[in-house]
């Protein structure tokens, strides 16, 4: 099996940034501002991080904007090297977002709520790089856009790797102990985690280190 990329998301400053890459994570998520959930830093904070951040390292950008013009705007401001959006575009499409931006990568989130999610998710995998697969839920008053904790159908995520021809991350209460189960049943290119490695909001160097110490084995 090739090597699981690992996303550690929620970063919150430079020195959590450098702590998730020495434990192995190839990948960083910097929150926006967002209607809920965990991590949500400045514009100013996450543009001081993807300049302090060694070039090899992905940062992703989650922006809850749902219209291109609005992206565009957010990820000027800090300049990431992936743009992470976490609901629906309600005005514009993925493609001119890939037009305007071309070496950025685009990632659409999927929150994974029955089996319809199969469908979306092959429509969605023609016009993005990349699928994150996460346990929100965008239809409720105050939407849930990430960060819950939760794990959802694995059985459904498992269906969606199968059925897609991109890299798909999976996301939602992952863990160092449920970690391995996750990679051998669902297979993803990678995970993504936040409060799996945390301790009172607060990245744990111990978590991280039993993480990755699993997912190795």
């Amino acid at each position: 099996m090739n090597k699981t990329h690992v996303k550690i998301c929620c970063i919150s400053s430079v020195q959590e940034a450098n702590l998730a890459i020495k434990f192995g994570a190839s990948a960083l998520g910097l929150v926006g501002n967002m209607p809920s959930g965990p991590g949500i830093i400045s514009d100013s904070l996450i543009a001081e991080i993807v300049c302090e951040v060694p070039k090899h390292i992905q940062t992703f950008l989650l922006t809850s904007e749902t219209k291109v013009e609005e992206i565009l705007k957010h990820h000027s401001k800090v300049n990431t090297t992936t743009i992470q959006i976490v609901d629906a575009l309600t005005e514009g499409t993925h493609q001119q977002l890939k037009n305007e931006l071309p070496t950025v990568k685009i990632v659409q989130v999927l929150h994974v709520l029955n089996e319809s999610s199969i469908d979306e998710a092959l429509q969605i995998s023609k016009n993005v790089d990349t699928i994150l697969l996460d346990s929100g839920n965008p239809n409720l008053k105050t939407k849930e856009l990430g960060g819950t904790g939760r794990v959802h159908n694995w059985e459904i995520s498992k269906k969606i790797v199968e059925s897609v021809n991109i890299p798909v991350f999976l996301a939602g209460g992952l863990n160092p102990l449920n970690a391995p189960i996750a990679i051998q049943k669902v297979q993803p290119y990678g995970l993504d985690l936040c409060s799996g490695v945390r301790t009172h909001g607060k990245l744990d160097e111990s978590k991280l280190k039993a993480f990755f110490q699993a997912i190795k084995q």
